[in-house]
């Protein structure tokens, strides 16, 4: 058997717990590292437009201002570094078969990854903090912008690997080595997904960078205190917010229709849709998913917008989660025959050549929903059946659906997030062109308070990737059960729970650092000109 020979199965059959608690464990440390990507991508170029601006005005101010944020970006991006790292570990630790199975196509993006962005911006980040009276203002302007580009093409690469785990192009699976082979590298870099998602996830990240200067910048000027410094931060931070805003929707627009087109399942799931509405088709605002009844309890819908949403039109509709399950049916059905056709293939013992060729044809023909065939072998094996009857088809299509509640609320609360920035950002502009922001403390307070929103949105959106592509690791070919790591349950609950204590630590050092030099603002700069300096002047 596959399953014992080549992945581990046997452990996971053995010792329930053991996938649940490796994905937990992923997703605990996964999600934590993500709380400090976004920010890094935006500040970035936050600083280079800062740092345009020196550049071109030679005001002092606009150096405070690169070399402040920069020390708040640096705080972040050391986090950063920190725990993502661990990530890639993780990969073998936890997802060792996993690892193994797309280290062709996986280890490629790594690989580009490491070679290019982690050590440009680890180079830069150096250059950037040593070398302002040593270089030229030019010259560190260039540095500064090549540093965000670093920082923006590390997410470049794990965005195409990650895409390519959602809908895996440019790759088949060889039966010989039980991995994915890649045919064109090239080509999982400019595949529609993966530029959808990279952009998104990068215009997420100046919008996050975006609010957190507009935020802290809104605390000074509550305070009254720095607010030359604060002005122009904020000024930087609304018109570059407002950019962020209309490119968070325009590539979030392009990810709906990429996702209705290549993941079906994911997007009926979304906006729980268990039948296919006939067009023009209503959108749920609000619902309550009931996955069992596969039906949805206190809707509030808004008619003809699911239409326009998934295809902008008023013909447009998404095909339903029971009509998707008809399909899987027919693809566990075939996916079971390649599965069969594989071991036959692993075991290498036929009768005669021809029974070998049928098992090849076989398994070439179906390769592609070989996945759907170990996740019916799976249930087999738990139910102790040693026929794929109808009802156990059945089940393994239900079982192929993500969990639609999750989805469905956790879409809504990314949008709600982005319709509150949008706001914020508007009201902003309005009032700085008006001259009248400073006094509008009510909207300080809010920009404030709004801080928190993007990282929400942020996590939201990796929890629908994520959730969205379940039961698959590599969707169609590799179920998540199958990717585990030969270790016992306990072995993973021991590292899941020092992860959490150690990435507790981390989390308050890092608020302890912001809130400090959030609070200090431009004084912690030592020019001497600001806030607290000037006042303890006073008080010698």
């Amino acid at each position: 058997m596959i399953s014992s020979a080549a992945s581990g199965l046997s452990a996971f059959w053995l010792s329930p717990w053991l996938v649940d608690l490796s994905r937990t464990q992923f997703a605990v440390t996964a999600m934590f590292h993500f709380l400090f990507v976004p920010l890094t991508l935006g500040l970035s170029w936050i600083l280079v437009i800062m740092e345009a601006l020196y550049l071109k005005t030679g005001k002092p101010v606009y150096k405070d201002m690169v070399r402040f944020w920069g020390k708040l970006f640096a705080i972040n991006f050391a986090m950063g570094v920190v725990t993502g790292i661990t990530l890639e570990f993780e990969f073998g630790q936890n997802w060792a078969y996993f690892s193994r199975f797309i280290g062709d196509t996986f280890g490629s993006a790594l690989a580009i990854e490491g070679i290019t962005a982690f050590m440009t911006e680890a180079t830069m980040f150096g250059l950037f903090f040593f070398t302002w009276d040593k270089v030229s203002k030019k010259t560190h302007f260039w540095i500064t912008a090549i540093l965000a580009l670093g920082t923006n093409l590390s997410i470049v690469n794990i965005l195409v690997a990650n895409s390519w785990m959602q809908h895996p192009v440019f790759s088949y699976l060889d039966y010989q080595t039980m991995t994915m082979h890649l045919t064109n590298l090239a080509g999982i870099y400019t595949h529609e997904l993966a530029q959808i998602r990279v952009g998104h996830v990068v215009f997420a990240g100046t919008l996050t960078g975006s609010i957190f200067v507009l935020g802290i910048s809104a605390f000074y000027l509550l305070k009254k205190r720095d607010t030359g410094f604060a002005m122009r931060s904020m000024a930087v931070a609304i018109g570059f917010g407002i950019c962020s805003v209309i490119a968070v929707a325009f590539m979030g627009d392009a990810n709906g229709l990429a996702v209705s087109k290549d993941e079906p399942m994911k997007m009926a799931a979304i906006e729980a849709q268990w039948t296919t509405q006939k067009a023009p088709a209503a959108w749920y605002v609000i619902g309550f998913p009931d996955q069992a009844q596969q039906n949805n309890k206190a809707v509030i819908a808004i008619p003809y917008a699911l239409s326009l949403i998934a295809d902008h039109n008023l013909t447009g509709t998404v095909t339903g989660v029971k009509e998707l399950e008809a399909l899987d049916v027919i693809k566990i059905q075939e996916g079971y025959i390649a599965y069969q056709a594989l071991e036959q293939l692993r075991e290498n013992q036929f009768a005669t050549q021809q029974a070998r060729l049928q098992a090849q044809t076989a398994f070439d023909q179906y390769r592609n929903v070989v996945g759907y065939g170990m996740l019916l072998a799976h249930q087999m094996q738990l139910t102790g059946a040693t026929v794929p009857t109808p009802e156990l088809i059945a089940q393994t299509a239900k079982d192929s659906v993500p969990e639609v509640s999750v989805l469905f609320w956790a879409f809504r609360i990314m949008v709600g997030c982005w319709g509150l920035l949008v706001l914020v950002f508007t009201l902003s502009l309005i009032f700085l062109l008006r001259g009248t922001l400073a006094k509008q403390r009510w909207l300080l307070r809010l920009s404030l308070y709004a801080i928190p929103l993007p990282w929400i949105a942020a996590e939201s959106g990796w929890v629908i990737a994520e959730v969205g592509r379940q039961p698959w690791v590599v969707k169609g070919i590799l179920p998540t059960f199958f990717g585990v790591s030969s270790l016992s349950w306990q072995t993973v609950a021991f590292s899941l729970s020092g992860f959490a204590v150690l990435y507790f630590i981390l989390f308050v050092v890092e608020m302890f650092l912001m809130f400090k030099y959030a609070r200090l603002g431009p004084s912690s700069l030592g020019e001497g000109r600001y806030h607290f300096e000037t006042h303890q002047k006073q008080g010698e």
